[in-house]
Protein backbone atom coordinates (compact mmCIF):
# COMPACT_ATOMS: atom_id res chain seq x y z
CA UNK A 1 0.00 0.00 0.00
CA UNK A 2 1.49 3.47 -0.94
CA UNK A 3 2.14 5.68 1.84
CA UNK A 4 1.97 9.86 1.52
CA UNK A 5 4.55 11.85 3.76
CA UNK A 6 1.69 12.23 6.43
CA UNK A 7 1.46 8.39 7.37
CA UNK A 8 2.70 7.42 10.23
CA UNK A 9 5.57 4.66 9.65
CA UNK A 10 4.44 1.34 11.72
CA UNK A 11 7.72 0.46 13.36
CA UNK A 12 8.14 4.29 14.60
CA UNK A 13 4.68 4.49 16.05
CA UNK A 14 5.25 0.76 18.22
CA UNK A 15 8.77 2.94 19.17
CA UNK A 16 7.52 6.00 20.41
CA UNK A 17 4.00 4.42 21.48
CA UNK A 18 6.37 2.34 23.57
CA UNK A 19 8.83 4.73 25.27
CA UNK A 20 5.16 6.88 26.23
CA UNK A 21 3.90 3.48 27.93
CA UNK A 22 7.10 3.13 29.60
CA UNK A 23 7.20 7.31 31.12
CA UNK A 24 9.54 8.45 28.28
CA UNK A 25 10.35 12.39 28.35
CA UNK A 26 10.05 12.44 24.66
CA UNK A 27 7.64 15.08 25.19
CA UNK A 28 7.74 17.96 26.78
CA UNK A 29 4.03 18.13 27.35
CA UNK A 30 3.05 15.24 29.96
CA UNK A 31 -1.09 13.59 29.89
CA UNK A 32 -2.89 14.26 33.17
CA UNK A 33 -2.70 10.25 32.92
CA UNK A 34 0.98 10.44 33.61
CA UNK A 35 0.11 12.84 36.46
CA UNK A 36 -2.35 11.15 38.23
CA UNK A 37 -1.71 8.74 41.48
CA UNK A 38 -1.65 5.22 39.86
CA UNK A 39 -2.40 6.27 36.16
CA UNK A 40 -5.63 7.98 37.74
CA UNK A 41 -6.41 11.71 36.48
CA UNK A 42 -7.19 14.13 38.72
CA UNK A 43 -10.39 15.53 40.14
CA UNK A 44 -9.87 18.80 38.83
CA UNK A 45 -8.68 17.98 35.29
CA UNK A 46 -10.10 17.73 32.39
CA UNK A 47 -10.46 14.54 30.20
CA UNK A 48 -8.87 15.39 26.41
CA UNK A 49 -10.55 13.27 24.22
CA UNK A 50 -9.64 12.34 20.51
CA UNK A 51 -12.42 10.48 18.16
CA UNK A 52 -10.95 8.17 15.92
CA UNK A 53 -13.71 7.66 13.44
CA UNK A 54 -16.38 10.92 12.70
CA UNK A 55 -19.49 9.33 10.73
CA UNK A 56 -23.09 9.38 12.13
CA UNK A 57 -21.74 7.44 15.43
CA UNK A 58 -18.97 8.85 16.36
CA UNK A 59 -21.52 12.32 16.09
CA UNK A 60 -23.77 10.72 18.14
CA UNK A 61 -20.90 9.73 20.51
CA UNK A 62 -19.92 13.29 20.73
CA UNK A 63 -23.55 14.98 21.55
CA UNK A 64 -23.62 11.83 24.22
CA UNK A 65 -20.24 13.12 26.09
CA UNK A 66 -21.01 16.78 25.50
CA UNK A 67 -24.15 16.37 27.32
CA UNK A 68 -23.77 13.19 29.44
CA UNK A 69 -20.24 14.01 31.07
CA UNK A 70 -18.70 16.19 32.86
CA UNK A 71 -14.78 17.81 32.74
CA UNK A 72 -14.14 16.57 29.19
CA UNK A 73 -12.79 18.25 26.29
CA UNK A 74 -12.72 17.34 22.34
CA UNK A 75 -9.35 18.22 21.37
CA UNK A 76 -8.94 15.48 18.40
CA UNK A 77 -10.36 13.75 15.42
CA UNK A 78 -9.37 11.06 13.00
CA UNK A 79 -11.70 10.04 9.74
CA UNK A 80 -10.92 8.96 6.40
CA UNK A 81 -13.54 10.88 4.82
CA UNK A 82 -12.82 14.83 4.87
CA UNK A 83 -16.43 15.81 4.66
CA UNK A 84 -17.63 13.57 7.50
CA UNK A 85 -14.72 15.28 9.85
CA UNK A 86 -15.35 18.69 8.65
CA UNK A 87 -18.57 18.11 10.01
CA UNK A 88 -17.55 16.50 13.37
CA UNK A 89 -15.32 19.37 13.65
CA UNK A 90 -17.99 22.01 13.55
CA UNK A 91 -19.66 20.15 15.98
CA UNK A 92 -17.06 19.77 17.82
CA UNK A 93 -15.73 23.60 18.33
CA UNK A 94 -19.45 23.99 18.96
CA UNK A 95 -19.24 21.87 21.79
CA UNK A 96 -15.84 23.27 23.54
CA UNK A 97 -17.43 26.56 23.36
CA UNK A 98 -20.41 25.57 25.09
CA UNK A 99 -18.83 23.82 27.85
CA UNK A 100 -16.26 26.96 27.90
CA UNK A 101 -13.51 25.20 26.88
CA UNK A 102 -10.60 26.85 23.81
CA UNK A 103 -9.50 24.31 21.82
CA UNK A 104 -8.17 24.11 17.99
CA UNK A 105 -9.28 20.89 16.96
CA UNK A 106 -6.73 19.05 15.68
CA UNK A 107 -7.95 16.78 12.75
CA UNK A 108 -6.53 13.95 10.52
CA UNK A 109 -6.98 11.50 8.38
CA UNK A 110 -4.59 8.98 9.99
CA UNK A 111 -5.32 7.38 13.48
CA UNK A 112 -1.52 6.96 14.78
CA UNK A 113 -0.89 10.80 14.52
CA UNK A 114 -4.10 11.19 17.23
CA UNK A 115 -1.93 8.60 19.46
CA UNK A 116 1.60 10.06 19.04
CA UNK A 117 -0.18 13.55 20.74
CA UNK A 118 0.66 13.93 24.18
CA UNK A 119 -2.56 16.14 24.94
CA UNK A 120 -4.69 13.29 24.29
CA UNK A 121 -5.70 11.19 27.29
CA UNK A 122 -8.45 9.03 26.09
CA UNK A 123 -9.77 8.05 22.49
CA UNK A 124 -13.28 6.84 21.15
CA UNK A 125 -13.36 4.70 18.57
CA UNK A 126 -16.24 4.62 16.14
CA UNK A 127 -15.08 3.26 13.15
CA UNK A 128 -16.24 0.30 11.26
CA UNK A 129 -15.99 -2.68 13.02
CA UNK A 130 -13.02 -4.33 10.97
CA UNK A 131 -10.82 -1.49 12.71
CA UNK A 132 -11.71 -1.87 15.77
CA UNK A 133 -9.06 -4.55 17.22
CA UNK A 134 -6.43 -2.48 15.61
CA UNK A 135 -6.82 0.90 16.40
CA UNK A 136 -7.74 -0.09 20.19
CA UNK A 137 -4.06 -2.13 20.58
CA UNK A 138 -2.50 0.69 18.84
CA UNK A 139 -4.11 3.25 21.35
CA UNK A 140 -3.58 0.86 24.49
CA UNK A 141 0.43 0.74 23.68
CA UNK A 142 0.45 4.87 23.29
CA UNK A 143 -0.82 5.07 27.06
CA UNK A 144 -4.17 5.80 25.73
CA UNK A 145 -7.76 4.79 27.79
CA UNK A 146 -10.01 3.48 25.16
CA UNK A 147 -14.11 3.98 24.68
CA UNK A 148 -14.79 1.69 21.82
CA UNK A 149 -17.90 0.96 20.32
CA UNK A 150 -20.09 -2.14 19.99
CA UNK A 151 -19.40 -4.80 18.84
CA UNK A 152 -16.26 -4.76 20.23
CA UNK A 153 -14.18 -7.29 18.40
CA UNK A 154 -14.26 -8.87 14.19
CA UNK A 155 -12.98 -11.73 15.74
CA UNK A 156 -11.89 -13.60 18.80
CA UNK A 157 -8.57 -13.45 18.39
CA UNK A 158 -8.95 -9.75 18.01
CA UNK A 159 -11.22 -9.57 20.91
CA UNK A 160 -8.45 -11.15 22.92
CA UNK A 161 -5.48 -9.63 21.64
CA UNK A 162 -7.95 -6.20 22.62
CA UNK A 163 -8.07 -7.77 25.93
CA UNK A 164 -4.45 -8.33 26.51
CA UNK A 165 -3.38 -4.45 25.55
CA UNK A 166 -5.56 -3.04 27.37
CA UNK A 167 -4.28 -5.19 30.90
CA UNK A 168 -0.75 -4.83 30.15
CA UNK A 169 -0.80 -1.29 29.45
CA UNK A 170 -2.84 -0.68 32.73
CA UNK A 171 -5.46 0.91 30.78
CA UNK A 172 -9.45 2.00 31.44
CA UNK A 173 -11.24 0.46 28.36
CA UNK A 174 -15.54 0.89 27.98
CA UNK A 175 -17.01 -1.11 25.58
CA UNK A 176 -20.61 0.21 23.81
CA UNK A 177 -23.01 -2.19 24.98
CA UNK A 178 -24.78 1.09 26.89
CA UNK A 179 -27.55 -1.05 27.33
CA UNK A 180 -26.04 -2.44 30.75
CA UNK A 181 -26.91 1.44 32.19
CA UNK A 182 -30.33 1.13 31.69
CA UNK A 183 -32.79 0.70 34.16
CA UNK A 184 -34.90 -2.10 32.06
CA UNK A 185 -31.98 -4.29 31.83
CA UNK A 186 -30.28 -4.06 34.98
CA UNK A 187 -33.83 -4.76 36.82
CA UNK A 188 -34.48 -7.45 34.69
CA UNK A 189 -30.94 -9.27 34.87
CA UNK A 190 -30.73 -8.70 38.82
CA UNK A 191 -34.78 -10.48 38.70
CA UNK A 192 -33.56 -13.34 37.38
CA UNK A 193 -29.81 -13.51 39.31
CA UNK A 194 -32.24 -13.52 42.60
CA UNK A 195 -34.44 -16.15 41.93
CA UNK A 196 -37.75 -14.19 41.09
CA UNK A 197 -38.45 -16.48 38.13
CA UNK A 198 -37.44 -19.68 39.77
CA UNK A 199 -34.25 -21.49 38.11
CA UNK A 200 -33.94 -19.65 34.49
CA UNK A 201 -33.76 -22.37 31.75
CA UNK A 202 -34.02 -20.23 28.49
CA UNK A 203 -32.88 -17.17 26.91
CA UNK A 204 -34.55 -15.83 24.07
CA UNK A 205 -32.85 -13.38 22.06
CA UNK A 206 -34.53 -11.62 19.55
CA UNK A 207 -32.44 -10.06 16.76
CA UNK A 208 -32.01 -9.93 13.21
CA UNK A 209 -29.67 -12.61 10.92
CA UNK A 210 -25.81 -13.19 10.50
CA UNK A 211 -23.24 -11.82 8.12
CA UNK A 212 -23.61 -12.20 4.40
CA UNK A 213 -21.28 -11.93 1.97
CA UNK A 214 -20.95 -8.05 0.14
CA UNK A 215 -22.39 -8.40 -3.87
CA UNK A 216 -22.38 -4.63 -3.79
CA UNK A 217 -21.65 -3.22 -7.24
CA UNK A 218 -18.04 -1.21 -7.74
CA UNK A 219 -17.90 2.35 -7.88
CA UNK A 220 -15.63 5.14 -7.96
CA UNK A 221 -14.65 6.51 -4.86
CA UNK A 222 -15.35 10.18 -4.29
CA UNK A 223 -12.47 12.73 -3.73
CA UNK A 224 -13.52 13.52 -0.16
CA UNK A 225 -12.61 9.18 0.80
CA UNK A 226 -9.61 7.60 1.05
CA UNK A 227 -11.19 4.65 0.21
CA UNK A 228 -7.74 2.32 0.02
CA UNK A 229 -7.60 3.46 3.65
CA UNK A 230 -10.86 3.02 4.88
CA UNK A 231 -10.78 -1.02 3.86
CA UNK A 232 -7.71 -1.09 5.71
CA UNK A 233 -6.85 -4.27 7.44
CA UNK A 234 -9.33 -6.52 5.14
CA UNK A 235 -9.51 -8.26 1.71
CA UNK A 236 -9.78 -4.76 -1.17
CA UNK A 237 -12.87 -4.17 -2.54
CA UNK A 238 -13.64 -1.79 -4.47
CA UNK A 239 -16.43 1.05 -2.82
CA UNK A 240 -20.04 1.77 -3.11
CA UNK A 241 -22.03 4.27 -1.14
CA UNK A 242 -23.66 1.48 1.01
CA UNK A 243 -20.26 0.76 2.43
CA UNK A 244 -19.64 4.62 3.40
CA UNK A 245 -22.75 7.01 2.32
CA UNK A 246 -21.68 10.54 2.03
CA UNK A 247 -22.67 13.35 4.67
CA UNK A 248 -26.04 13.87 2.88
CA UNK A 249 -28.00 10.43 3.83
CA UNK A 250 -27.66 10.96 7.45
CA UNK A 251 -28.22 7.16 8.11
CA UNK A 252 -26.54 4.05 9.51
CA UNK A 253 -23.97 2.80 6.79
CA UNK A 254 -24.76 -0.86 5.48
CA UNK A 255 -21.41 -1.97 5.73
CA UNK A 256 -22.40 -3.39 9.26
CA UNK A 257 -24.38 -6.09 7.02
CA UNK A 258 -21.45 -7.82 5.10
CA UNK A 259 -18.51 -9.96 5.60
CA UNK A 260 -14.93 -8.79 5.99
CA UNK A 261 -16.23 -5.06 7.62
CA UNK A 262 -19.05 -6.01 9.63
CA UNK A 263 -20.67 -9.19 10.98
CA UNK A 264 -24.51 -8.27 9.95
CA UNK A 265 -27.23 -8.19 12.30
CA UNK A 266 -25.59 -11.32 14.69
CA UNK A 267 -22.98 -8.91 15.81
CA UNK A 268 -24.81 -5.62 15.23
CA UNK A 269 -27.66 -6.11 18.03
CA UNK A 270 -25.95 -9.23 19.32
CA UNK A 271 -23.93 -6.83 20.50
CA UNK A 272 -26.95 -5.53 22.95
CA UNK A 273 -29.03 -8.73 23.35
CA UNK A 274 -26.73 -11.65 23.45
CA UNK A 275 -25.07 -9.01 26.21
CA UNK A 276 -27.86 -8.62 28.29
CA UNK A 277 -28.86 -12.67 27.70
CA UNK A 278 -24.61 -13.14 29.08
CA UNK A 279 -25.34 -10.86 32.01
CA UNK A 280 -28.57 -12.20 33.41
CA UNK A 281 -27.05 -15.56 33.57
CA UNK A 282 -24.05 -14.67 35.51
CA UNK A 283 -21.50 -15.63 32.64
CA UNK A 284 -19.60 -12.36 31.80
CA UNK A 285 -16.52 -14.28 32.32
CA UNK A 286 -17.77 -16.82 30.19
CA UNK A 287 -19.90 -18.12 26.97
CA UNK A 288 -21.67 -20.90 25.32
CA UNK A 289 -20.33 -24.47 25.36
CA UNK A 290 -22.27 -25.34 22.63
CA UNK A 291 -24.06 -24.54 19.41
CA UNK A 292 -26.38 -25.90 17.24
CA UNK A 293 -27.79 -24.00 14.11
CA UNK A 294 -31.02 -24.77 12.56
CA UNK A 295 -31.74 -26.38 9.23
CA UNK A 296 -29.21 -25.51 6.49
CA UNK A 297 -30.02 -22.01 5.05
CA UNK A 298 -32.46 -20.60 7.75
CA UNK A 299 -31.21 -17.24 9.10
CA UNK A 300 -32.50 -17.50 12.92
CA UNK A 301 -32.81 -20.77 15.13
CA UNK A 302 -29.25 -21.14 16.64
CA UNK A 303 -29.00 -22.73 20.16
CA UNK A 304 -26.47 -21.79 22.52
CA UNK A 305 -26.23 -24.17 25.58
CA UNK A 306 -24.47 -23.19 28.97
CA UNK A 307 -22.59 -25.28 31.20
CA UNK A 308 -25.19 -24.41 33.50
CA UNK A 309 -27.76 -26.20 31.36
CA UNK A 310 -29.20 -22.38 30.44
CA UNK A 311 -29.73 -22.42 26.27
CA UNK A 312 -29.86 -19.44 24.73
CA UNK A 313 -32.11 -19.19 21.39
CA UNK A 314 -31.42 -16.68 18.58
CA UNK A 315 -35.06 -16.03 17.38
CA UNK A 316 -36.90 -13.38 16.05
CA UNK A 317 -39.54 -11.71 18.46
CA UNK A 318 -42.87 -10.22 18.26
CA UNK A 319 -42.27 -7.32 20.29
CA UNK A 320 -38.88 -6.74 17.97
CA UNK A 321 -35.25 -6.82 19.12
CA UNK A 322 -35.08 -7.79 23.23
CA UNK A 323 -34.75 -10.98 25.11
CA UNK A 324 -37.21 -13.48 26.89
CA UNK A 325 -36.26 -14.71 29.93
CA UNK A 326 -37.88 -17.77 31.00
CA UNK A 327 -37.35 -19.63 34.13
CA UNK A 328 -39.28 -22.58 36.02
CA UNK A 329 -41.69 -19.82 37.93
CA UNK A 330 -41.84 -16.78 35.59
CA UNK A 331 -40.71 -14.81 32.42
CA UNK A 332 -39.57 -11.46 32.09
CA UNK A 333 -39.53 -9.77 28.82
CA UNK A 334 -37.03 -6.80 28.57
CA UNK A 335 -36.12 -4.48 25.65
CA UNK A 336 -35.08 -0.69 25.52
CA UNK A 337 -39.03 0.24 25.59
CA UNK A 338 -40.64 -2.07 27.60
CA UNK A 339 -40.13 -4.59 30.86
CA UNK A 340 -42.82 -7.21 31.40
CA UNK A 341 -42.70 -9.83 33.93
CA UNK A 342 -44.83 -12.08 34.65
CA UNK A 343 -47.09 -13.88 36.76
CA UNK A 344 -46.19 -11.20 38.91
CA UNK A 345 -46.58 -8.05 36.63
CA UNK A 346 -44.96 -5.66 40.19
CA UNK A 347 -41.68 -7.07 39.77
CA UNK A 348 -40.90 -4.36 37.29
CA UNK A 349 -40.61 -1.50 39.91
CA UNK A 350 -39.50 -4.13 42.75
CA UNK A 351 -37.03 -2.61 45.08
CA UNK A 352 -33.98 -4.93 45.76
CA UNK A 353 -33.02 -5.47 49.22
CA UNK A 354 -29.34 -5.34 50.67
CA UNK A 355 -28.46 -8.70 51.27
CA UNK A 356 -30.08 -9.60 48.06
CA UNK A 357 -27.75 -9.80 44.73
CA UNK A 358 -26.66 -6.41 42.84
CA UNK A 359 -25.14 -6.01 39.52
CA UNK A 360 -22.99 -3.13 38.71
CA UNK A 361 -24.92 0.69 38.66
CA UNK A 362 -24.73 2.65 36.34
CA UNK A 363 -27.67 5.25 34.52
CA UNK A 364 -24.84 6.78 32.71
CA UNK A 365 -22.55 5.01 30.20
CA UNK A 366 -20.47 7.71 29.35
CA UNK A 367 -20.07 9.88 32.32
CA UNK A 368 -19.35 5.87 34.04
CA UNK A 369 -16.46 5.66 31.75
CA UNK A 370 -15.29 8.97 32.80
CA UNK A 371 -15.39 8.52 36.44
CA UNK A 372 -13.40 4.93 35.67
CA UNK A 373 -10.73 7.30 33.71
CA UNK A 374 -11.03 9.53 37.19
CA UNK A 375 -9.90 6.36 39.67
CA UNK A 376 -8.45 3.88 37.61
CA UNK A 377 -11.35 1.57 38.27
CA UNK A 378 -13.19 -1.03 35.29
CA UNK A 379 -16.42 0.44 34.29
CA UNK A 380 -19.68 -1.16 33.62
CA UNK A 381 -18.64 -2.65 30.31
CA UNK A 382 -14.83 -3.75 30.66
CA UNK A 383 -13.00 -5.45 28.40
CA UNK A 384 -13.22 -9.04 29.28
CA UNK A 385 -16.76 -8.12 29.43
CA UNK A 386 -16.70 -6.88 25.37
CA UNK A 387 -14.84 -9.84 24.30
CA UNK A 388 -17.07 -12.64 25.75
CA UNK A 389 -19.86 -10.75 24.03
CA UNK A 390 -18.69 -9.97 21.01
CA UNK A 391 -17.04 -13.48 20.51
CA UNK A 392 -20.94 -14.94 21.27
CA UNK A 393 -21.77 -12.75 18.13
CA UNK A 394 -18.53 -13.99 16.37
CA UNK A 395 -19.11 -17.80 16.88
CA UNK A 396 -22.35 -17.61 16.16
CA UNK A 397 -21.90 -16.53 12.94
CA UNK A 398 -19.34 -19.13 12.35
CA UNK A 399 -21.74 -21.71 13.24
CA UNK A 400 -24.15 -20.56 10.67
CA UNK A 401 -21.98 -20.65 8.31
CA UNK A 402 -20.47 -23.94 8.67
CA UNK A 403 -24.40 -25.39 9.20
CA UNK A 404 -23.49 -27.68 11.95
CA UNK A 405 -23.04 -28.02 15.61
CA UNK A 406 -19.92 -26.69 17.33
CA UNK A 407 -18.18 -27.50 20.70
CA UNK A 408 -16.87 -24.63 22.35
CA UNK A 409 -14.04 -24.32 25.44
CA UNK A 410 -14.81 -20.64 26.70
CA UNK A 411 -11.46 -20.97 28.95
CA UNK A 412 -9.16 -21.99 26.05
CA UNK A 413 -11.11 -19.76 23.55
CA UNK A 414 -11.01 -22.73 21.32
CA UNK A 415 -13.32 -25.62 19.14
CA UNK A 416 -12.89 -28.74 20.47
CA UNK A 417 -12.17 -31.52 17.90
CA UNK A 418 -12.71 -28.65 14.76
CA UNK A 419 -9.41 -27.57 13.19
CA UNK A 420 -11.44 -25.84 10.25
CA UNK A 421 -13.83 -23.88 12.63
CA UNK A 422 -10.78 -22.60 14.33
CA UNK A 423 -9.40 -21.54 11.55
CA UNK A 424 -12.06 -18.59 11.90
CA UNK A 425 -11.33 -17.48 15.58
CA UNK A 426 -8.66 -15.08 13.45
CA UNK A 427 -8.47 -13.52 10.03
CA UNK A 428 -5.49 -12.72 7.60
CA UNK A 429 -4.65 -8.73 7.51
CA UNK A 430 -3.96 -7.03 4.00
CA UNK A 431 -0.70 -5.14 3.93
CA UNK A 432 1.01 -4.01 7.32
CA UNK A 433 -2.21 -4.53 9.42
CA UNK A 434 -1.22 -7.10 11.94
CA UNK A 435 -0.54 -7.73 15.67
CA UNK A 436 2.42 -9.91 14.98
CA UNK A 437 4.09 -7.52 17.62
CA UNK A 438 1.83 -7.79 20.32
Amino acid sequence: MKKSKKDINRRKFIKTSGAIAAGSSAFTIIPATVLGKNGAIAANDRINLGFIGTGKQGRILLNFFRNRTEETAFVAACDVDSQKLDMFTDLANQSNEFRGTKVDLFTTKHYREILERSDVDAVVIATPDHWHAQVAVDAAKAGKDIYCEKPMAYTVAEGRAMVRSARKYDRVFQTGNMQRSSYNFRQACELVLNGYIGELQTINAGLGGPVVACDLPSMEAPSNLDWNLWVGPSPYREFNPELSPPVERDIYPNWRLYRDFGGGMITDWGAHMFDIGQWGNGMDNSGPIEYIPPKRGETHGLKMIYENGVVMNHVELQKGNGVEFIGTEGKIEVSRGHLITSPNAGLAEYKFKETEKRLYFSDNHYQDWIDAIKNHTRPISDVETGHRTSSVCNIANIAYELERPLKWDPKKERFLGDDSANMMLRRPFRGEWDFTDF
